[in-house]
């Protein structure tokens, strides 16, 4: 495939995003290294669980990311910067408050959220430390979320390269400090994300008030703007939701198979969350292009960029999919996998790397379609592909951990029916700001 102007606009997009996206579960799986060594296998399942609670808390607001991103790329597509960056503002301050309200509402909920896993007692003690400490963070992370947004809406990606990269940096150094260092347990791993993600959110505070102040735009808060934005990502909450469903009812059978079944699956999620953020690096790429070309009225253009995503897409899959059954042999001993869950995890790794080729171009359709602010067809899709999956889940729960995610791959295999089917029509293609 010839590199064409196109391609190189993709990809200057999408290499720095690559980075930023990776950087994260690369970090997290520094973070499951570190207790796997210093606190065994007990800590790691808790660190799954308190994990996947809390990503599904941060993760159900990433319309604060993708809505803001789409919304501001418009308005830069449409020549107008100004109303570009009020969008960001706003979507900064909305970030603030859903911050501080998860800490109030969760934070005395944390033991009955760990309880849903089902968790042995040893287990459910350190994943309710863990998540209530790391909940402190929550503001930050989500101020991160709304800033990524609305520099990528700027068709900017390095500068969320540089500030994910020190903070997942300082955060891996931080947990290695307070863990094995300080002897803090579990405790120690929560207290380093709180400061990496907090320190992070600072750096874009500050971009995006410098941004605001070149431009002339206020930085006070427009409660208007604010519930716009809340309003504009609801449909995107529902699609969040559809997916957390997904894989928190996969975590929840997998911790009614065991620890070591909870162990080998919580290491093959992380493995699956970088593929995936290296796959979504051009579904950012898709969600810059296409709000702005559609922002300035290009529908011709807007159509080619995107049939070149989805090749890149595959393609990516497909050598992603490949470098993983490459690693395979070597991957258990980076986290000091026990022989049972380093037999569970060596199963698990095919099916990973087998689905890639399909998620290469899910993400890049999704990343689209957001972009295109087409949300309210990604909420009804995500609702009829969960109720694809969970039958497939329930039968796999008596089948053992690989069949349960074979069952991810019959929900990722329903999610690429529904994107292909929509992107081939033209209703998503609506013009102007």
């Amino acid at each position: 495939m010839p590199i064409t102007s196109r391609d190189r606009e993709i990809l200057r997009l999408a290499v720095p995003a690559f980075g930023a996206l990776v950087a994260e579960p690369l970090f997290l799986l520094a973070d499951y290294a570190i207790v796997g060594h210093g606190l065994g296998t007990t800590a790691v399942g808790a660190l799954g669980v308190a994990g996947t609670v809390l990503a599904t808390l941060v993760n159900l607001c990433v319309f604060l990311a993708y809505g803001t991103t789409a919304a501001v790329a418009r308005q830069t597509g449409a020549g107008r910067p100004g109303q570009a960056m009020r969008s960001g503002v706003d979507g900064v301050w909305l970030a603030l408050g859903i911050g501080a309200a998860l800490i109030a509402l969760f934070w005395p909920l944390a033991p009955a959220l760990v309880e849903l896993f089902g968790a042995e007692p040893g287990q459910a003690a350190q994943a309710v430390t863990y998540l209530r400490i790391s909940l402190l963070g929550a503001p930050g992370m989500l101020v991160v979320l709304a800033g990524t947004g609305v520099l990528r809406g700027l068709q900017d990606t390095v500068t969320p390269l540089a500030v994910a990269v020190g903070s997942f940096a300082l955060n891996a150094a931080l947990n290695a400090w307070f863990v094995l260092g300080l002897g803090w347990g579990i405790a120690g791993s929560a207290w380093g994300t709180v400061l990496a993600q907090t320190l992070g959110a600072a750096v874009y505070l500050a971009v995006v008030a410098r941004g605001a102040l070149r431009l002339g735009t206020s930085l006070v808060p427009r409660p208007k703007g604010v519930r716009q934005a809340g309003t504009a990502g609801l449909a995107l909450l529902v699609r969040t939701v559809c997916l957390r469903i997904v894989l928190v009812v996969a975590t929840m059978i997998a911790t009614r198979m065991g620890q070591a079944e909870l162990a080998a699956y919580a290491i093959a999620t992380q493995v699956w969350t970088l593929l995936a953020f290296a796959l979504d690096a051009i579904a950012i790429a898709g969600q810059a292009i296409t709000g702005r070309s559609l922002g300035a009225g290009d529908v011709a253009a807007t159509r080619d960029a995107t049939r070149r995503m989805m090749r890149w897409g595959l393609w990516s899959g497909v050598v992603l999919g490949l470098l993983v059954l490459a690693a395979r042999p070597v991957l258990p001993g980076l986290f000091d996998a026990d022989p049972r869950v380093t037999a569970l995890l060596l199963a698990l790794l095919w099916p990973v790397a087998l689905f890639q080729p399909v998620c290469g171009v899910v993400f890049v359709l999704d990343g689209v379609l957001i972009g295109a602010g087409d949300q309210r067809y990604l909420a009804w899709a995500g609702v009829w592909t969960t109720l694809a999956y969970l039958p497939a889940a329930f039968l796999a729960s008596g089948l053992g951990v690989v069949a349960l995610w074979c069952a991810l791959g019959v929900w990722m295999i329903a999610r690429l029916v529904t994107l292909t089917r929509r992107a081939a029509g033209t209703a998503w293609l609506v013009t102007g700001a």
